[in-house]
C-alpha cells in the first residue's frame, strides 16, 4: 500500500434528495494524493450521484465538498475542471458525427490566434495516446468505432484536459481481459505520478488488483471505508449487498433438445466494408447455453446483429427453428422466437425519454393485453411493468419514471426483464451482466440457467471469461470473424481460450 499523503478531496455528511428519495444519505469520502480508492455499491445504490456531485453535474441537498484543503462548491463541470477534477463516465458523452480527435478537444480546442490548430491538437493527442498505451485513430467518425475504442476516447479527453483527480465510472465494463489488463496498468502508473483516482466498479478481482482503500455504499448509506488488503471479496460482496452472495453456481445437466438456431457460411460485412464475419456456421439446440468468446472487434457484434434483423447478410443463412429468417426484419425476427440482451443498451436496447412501462413492452405494445383495436391499454402495461420490477428487483421509484434516470445497472435489469419474459425459444444475451453488481450477477446467471432447464436455447457474447466458463455447454471462440476452436468449459483453461482469441487455430493448440 502507498504511503498516505495529503487529502485532495473531502466529501463530508453528503445528502442528495430527489423528492422524498435520497440517492445519498449521509455518505462521507476522503482520498489522498496518489491514492487510488474504490467505491464500491449495488446498482443504484448512489455511487454515480455521488460522483456527479464531485464533477459538478449534480449539487448537493446538503454536506460540504473540500478540495485540496478549501472548502468548495461546485456548480457545474467547468468548476471541477479547474479543481483539476475529470469523470469518465459509464454512458459515453460522445458525438456520433465527429471524429475523435474532435471529440477529444471539443470545448478545448488548440488555437493559433483566432485559427484552430488541429495538427498541434493532434499531436498532444497522439501523444497521449502512446503514453498511455490507449490506441486511437483520431481521424475515425466515433460512431464507426467499436464501445471499447469509444472508452479509450472518454478517457483521453479527462488526460488531455490535465486533471489530476480522476474519475472513472465502469472504467472496464466493455474491455476484454488484456485491455483490462493494460488499463490497470495505466492507472497505476497515473496514480504513482501523483494523480489521485476514485474507481467505481462491481468488479471485486479489480479492488483487489488496484485500489488502496475501498468506501463501500449500499442504498445510499455510507457503509464504511476499508483497507483493501485486510478485506476478504465475500466481506465486500455482503457488505455492498447486505447478505451472503453465492458466487458459484450449480450447473445441472441438462436433457438437450431440438436444433433451435443454426448458421451457415454466413457472411456479414462491418460498417466500414470489409466482411467482419466470414463463412461462419454454428448452431444450438434446445438445454444449451453456446459460449461465444473472443476479443472485442472480431466480429462479435455484426454476427449478433445479423442475427436480429439490425445488419444485411451478404451471403450464407441463418435458421430459427427450422426458418430461414435472413434479412428479416427485426420485428419479424423477433415473433418467430428470439430474445436479444444487447451489449450497448442504451443505443440499442432503450428509448431513454420513455417511461420505464413503455420500455418494457418495446416488442409487444401492439398485442393484447397492452393494446386492442390500436388502443393501447396503459394499466396492463403498468401492471405489467410492477410485476417485472419486483421479480428482477429493479430499484426505481416507479413504473412511469423516465427510463434515463436509471442508473446504467438497473437500466440492464430492464431489459433483461423485458427479454426474458417473453418466453423466447432462443435467447442471444451480449453482455448481459455489464455494468452490474455481484449480486444482480447472481441473479441473472440463475435466470439464465433456468431458461437453459427450460429448454431455450442460449447463444452468449462476453467478454468476461469467467462468465463463459460458469455458463456455458460450450465454447466457441470468434477471431476475425471466424471459429477458431470449440473447446468445453470442463476440458479447458484460459491459456488455450487466450490462444484461440488470437487465432491460433485448435488443432495448433493442441499440438503446441
Amino acid at each position: 500500500m502507498i504511503q498516505k499523503t495529503k487529502t485532495v478531496i473531502e466529501m463530508r455528511h453528503i445528502v442528495k434528495a430527489f423528492g422524498d428519495f435520497k440517492a445519498n444519505d449521509d455518505i462521507n469520502l476522503t482520498l489522498h494524493q496518489g491514492e487510488i480508492l474504490a467505491l464500491l455499491g449495488e446498482n443504484g445504490a448512489g455511487k454515480s450521484t455521488l460522483m456527479r456531485i464531485l464533477s459538478g453535474l449534480l449539487e448537493p441537498t446538503s454536506g460540504e465538498i473540500w478540495v485540496k484543503g478549501k472548502k468548495v462548491e461546485i456548480n457545474n463541470p467547468t468548476e471541477a475542471k479547474n479543481l483539476g477534477i475529470g469523470m469518465v463516465h459509464q454512458h459515453f458523452m460522445l458525438m456520433d458525427s465527429f471524429t475523435v480527435l474532435e471529440n477529444i478537444i471539443l470545448g478545448h480546442e488548440t488555437t493559433r490566434g483566432m485559427i484552430l490548430d488541429l495538427k498541434k491538437a493532434r499531436e498532444q493527442v497522439l501523444a497521449l495516446s502512446r503514453k498511455y498505451g490507449l490506441a486511437i485513430d483520431p481521424d475515425a467518425k466515433v460512431a464507426d468505432i467499436t464501445v471499447a475504442q469509444q472508452q479509450r476516447v472518454e478517457i483521453l479527453k479527462v488526460l488531455y484536459r490535465g486533471a489530476d483527480i480522476l474519475i472513472f465510472d465502469e472504467p472496464t465494463a466493455v474491455l476484454t481481459p488484456k485491455e483490462i489488463t493494460e488499463f490497470i496498468q495505466i492507472i497505476k502508473s497515473l496514480a504513482h505520478e501523483g494523480k489521485s483516482i476514485i474507481l467505481i466498479t462491481h468488479k471485486l478481482e479489480e479492488i483487489k488488483a488496484v485500489a488502496d482503500q475501498v468506501t463501500v455504499i449500499r442504498r445510499g448509506h455510507d457503509v464504511g471505508a476499508f483497507d483493501v488488503a485486510q478485506v476478504s471479496d465475500d466481506r465486500l460482496a455482503e457488505l455492498m449487498v447486505g447478505r451472503h452472495v453465492n458466487m458459484k453456481l450449480a450447473k445441472p445437466e441438462v436433457q438437450l433438445g431440438k436444433k433451435i438456431l443454426s448458421v451457415k457460411d454466413l457472411e456479414v460485412k462491418s460498417q466500414q466494408g470489409s466482411l467482419a464475419v466470414k463463412k461462419l456456421s454454428l448452431t444450438i439446440r434446445g438445454g444449451e447455453i453456446l459460449g461465444l468468446a473472443g476479443i472485442d472487434g472480431n466480429g462479435q457484434d455484426e454476427l449478433v446483429e445479423a442475427l436480429t434483423g439490425l445488419r444485411h447478410v451478404e451471403s450464407g443463412q441463418f435458421l430459427i427453428n427450422g426458418q430461414d429468417l435472413t434479412n428479416h426484419k427485426v420485428r419479424e425476427i423477433t415473433q418467430a422466437g428470439v430474445a436479444h440482451i444487447p451489449a450497448d443498451r442504451q443505443k440499442y436496447g432503450l428509448i431513454l425519454s420513455l417511461s420505464l412501462a413503455d420500455n418494457m413492452v418495446l416488442q409487444t405494445y401492439y398485442q393484447q393485453p397492452f393494446s386492442k383495436h390500436g388502443i393501447i391499454n396503459h394499466p396492463a402495461i403498468f401492471a405489467h411493468a410492477k410485476k417485472l420490477i419486483q421479480k428482477f428487483d429493479i430499484r426505481t421509484t416507479g413504473a412511469e419514471l423516465p427510463t434515463s434516470d436509471l442508473s446504467g445497472g438497473n437500466q440492464q435489469k430492464v431489459i433483461i426483464a423485458r427479454e426474458l419474459d417473453r418466453n423466447s425459444d432462443l435467447i442471444i444475451a451480449f453482455q448481459p451482466t455489464r455494468g452490474l453488481d455481484v449480486g444482480a450477477i447472481e441473479y441473472i446467471h440463475r435466470q439464465l440457467l433456468k431458461q437453459r432447464a427450460a429448454g431455450k436455447a442460449i447463444l452468449l457474447v462476453s467478454y468476461e471469461l469467467e462468465e463463459i466458463m460458469q455458463l456455458s455447454d460450450r465454447i466457441a471462440v470468434l477471431h476475425d470473424g471466424q471459429i477458431s476452436g470449440e473447446v468445453k468449459p470442463t476440458e479447458t483453461n484460459d491459456k488455450e481460450l487466450g490462444l484461440l482469441m488470437t487465432g491460433i487455430k485448435k488443432e495448433e493448440v493442441i499440438n503446441d
